[in-house]
């Protein structure tokens, strides 16, 4: 696998900087505040501070507050208190913690580097429409007893062989982890005991949590084992995305930013009440400066610190235009090729205006920003709102155009007609780069639940075909494509949509499936290596997509496209995707002449030659046929 050799700085945090001779802290708290207070503990929990020293305000900088601590204070962990308000809190922007978070810890960055990591390259990737993108959660990967991980719920896990060889095979190139800072809703104390959680509750943003690691307790531990993970994934091709969730915090009251600067990182309604677009009781306020540039800061800071290629930013519509537009340019002076994508929506209302917000109908205006399609989503599988309805998959016509749409990347296509489409009524990408295509997520049913949930009855038979033929569709649309951990082993969450506290035996991945349904995972690798051999399928430019992709006549439940003329400087002239969701056979019009089959749901294979000629194809029910000339 080649690599693109990327220079990494080593990266600083702005509240503690540590050296032997002596420590500097900085903090962020109001000018006016009747005293800031430093404490310096021997431990991450319990225990009384060994010392504890007023802070002075910076004169040069209003809202600083700063002190030295002389000789080396390696090893001890510190918290801040601002007033007297009796809250501690080791700040907004630890960069290393004790167990559970509530103490900072005072470290030195470079005992937390694993071998061979002052070599880690990011691999190289020339378009996001390159990207095969896999959405995990640690726990869920590795912790079924039956597949043999030694670090089960681990960031290690991602470093095993079994690991790294089924996701090569797979095809996939970036992993996206799940929100994998310190978060508040796992008790680092308690691991024996089993607990599980998404992690959409943030503490400390820019260190790794403690219960994904081996010790907790080590503050060096946990930041060497996420680097160690990163490594053995740059090292085998694949780039690492991290789900980042400024959005919201955990709580307000328990916060660094409300217990460092009360107020001044939240948003408000006129009466005063917090707003609560996360609906999780408040939203973050990215319009702020210094929220703003904490945003900013964090992101570099997990570039530089620990390499990560890429963003998934929670409730990205709670964000403000400017703050996601300033974030990706800063990015682009380190990186250019660094995939930034979020869910272009909120959960609930925001107190901010509406236009100025980083919502999926703005995406036109944030230059190689990408968000989540929910209109190709719900056009194949039914609405988010109902698990009971169907669409393009249970047979029901209607979605066809949507479809037309989220195959082309949400682009403005000429056989487009949006005022057919679901849910956006005009194109809201400017490049197909900017559209995230899936199927199913990590907050939502698994793709196989949500089918038995539509079509009571169904058999695992039809199922897995009308699996196959929904990610077809994701794998061969012009976007970026996008799958849930486990979908290319049938997985199930036993019908449960938000399972974000439900524990190992609803969320695990059980790996015995791989056994139980071989021909749907080799058809999941035939579908991202078709993908890698034609660029066809990710010409990643709008303007090549309206002169070569071309729409055939559609019927209900029935999908037709060709990529045409050596699209994307493909070897092959024409390809014919044909798409049937439906029960009943249909016949689909294609240009007369030779083509060849190369693909159905049985297997697709770029040497496979099954000869037919002539210009009426009959499509059975629910079936997917590849043809090029």
């Amino acid at each position: 696998m080649a690599l693109a050799m990327t220079t990494f700085s080593h990266a600083q945090g702005p509240e503690t900087v540590y050296r032997p001779e002596g420590t500097k802290f900085t903090v962020f708290a109001p000018a006016n505040a009747s005293q800031v207070v430093l404490r310096l503990y021997k431990d991450g929990i319990g225990g009384k501070a060994i010392k504890t020293i007023k802070m002075k305000r910076d004169t040069t900088k209003p809202s600083h507050w700063t002190t030295y601590v002389k000789g080396d204070q390696k090893g001890r962990f510190y918290t801040f208190e601002v007033g007297k308000s009796g809250k501690e809190t080791p700040g907004i922007f630890a960069r290393a913690v004790g167990v559970n978070g509530k103490r900072g810890a005072i470290i030195d960055m470079r005992d937390t580097e694993p071998e061979g990591w002052q070599w880690d390259a990011r691999p190289e990737l020339k378009s996001p429409a390159d990207l095969v993108i896999y959405e995990m959660h640690h726990r869920d990967f590795s912790i079924d007893p039956v597949a043999g991980f030694q670090n089960k719920g681990k960031f290690l896990a991602l470093t095993e062989p079994k690991a790294i060889e089924h996701l090569r095979e797979l095809g996939v190139n970036a992993v996206h982890i799940l929100p994998s800072f310190d978060y508040a809703s796992v008790d680092e104390t308690r691991l024996a005991t089993s607990q599980y959680n998404w992690g959409y509750d943030p503490v400390n943003y820019n260190v790794p949590d403690g219960s994904y690691s081996t010790d907790p307790y080590n503050p060096v531990t946990r930041i060497r084992e996420f680097k160690q993970m990163v490594h053995a994934l740059h090292e085998a091709g694949i780039r690492v995305i991290l789900d980042v969730v400024y959005n919201h915090t955990y709580d307000i009251d328990g916060s660094g930013f409300q217990r460092t600067y009360p107020d001044y990182f939240y948003r408000k309604n006129a009466d005063g009440t917090y707003s609560n677009g996360s609906g999780c009781g408040n939203e973050t306020a990215s319009e702020q400066d210094m929220m703003r540039l904490f945003m900013i800061e964090s992101v570099k800071y997990w570039i530089n610190e620990y390499h990560i290629d890429g963003f998934r930013f929670d409730l990205m519509g709670i964000h403000d235009i400017h703050t996601m537009n300033t974030i990706r340019k800063i990015v682009d002076l380190i990186d250019p090729s660094i995939f930034i994508y979020g869910e272009g929506w909120s959960a609930g209302s925001c107190a901010y205006p509406y236009e100025k917000l980083a919502m999926k109908a703005h995406i036109n205006q944030m230059p190689r920003i990408a968000a989540f399609s929910d209109d190709i989503r719900d056009a194949l599988r039914g609405p988010f709102s109902d698990d009971t309805k169907g669409a393009f998959l249970a047979g029901i016509g209607g979605e066809e155009e949507s479809l037309k749409a989220g195959i082309s990347g949400m682009i403005q296509h000429p056989q487009v007609d949006y005022t057919k489409v679901n849910y956006s009524k005009s194109p809201w990408a400017n490049e197909p780069t900017q559209m995230i295509s899936y199927v199913s997520c990590h907050d939502d049913m698994c793709l196989a639940d949500r089918l038995r949930a539509e079509l009571p009855g169904i058999s695992t038979d039809e199922a897995i075909r009308l699996d196959k033929i929904a990610q077809t569709v994701v794998f061969l649309s012009q976007g970026v494509p996008f799958m849930l951990c486990g979908e290319e082993m049938f997985r199930t969450k036993q019908g449960v949509h938000n399972s974000f506290n439900s524990p190992d035996s609803i969320n695990r991945i059980d790996w015995d499936n791989l056994k139980r349904y071989p021909k749907l995972y080799s058809y999941y690798c035939d579908l991202t290596r078709f993908r890698r051999e034609h660029p066809a399928f990710r010409m990643g430019s709008a303007d090549e997509i309206r002169k070569h992709l071309e729409f055939l006549p559609t019927k209900n439940g029935l999908v037709t496209f060709m990529l045409k003329n050596h699209a994307g400087g493909d070897e092959w002239n024409n390809i014919i995707v044909c798409i049937n969701a439906g029960d009943d056979d249909q016949l689909v019009d294609i240009p007369d002449g030779k083509w060849y089959i190369c693909g159905d749901l049985d297997a697709i294979d770029t040497y496979r030659s099954d000869e037919f000629v002539g210009h009426t194809l009959r499509m059975y029910g629910q079936s997917v046929k590849i043809l090029h000339d």
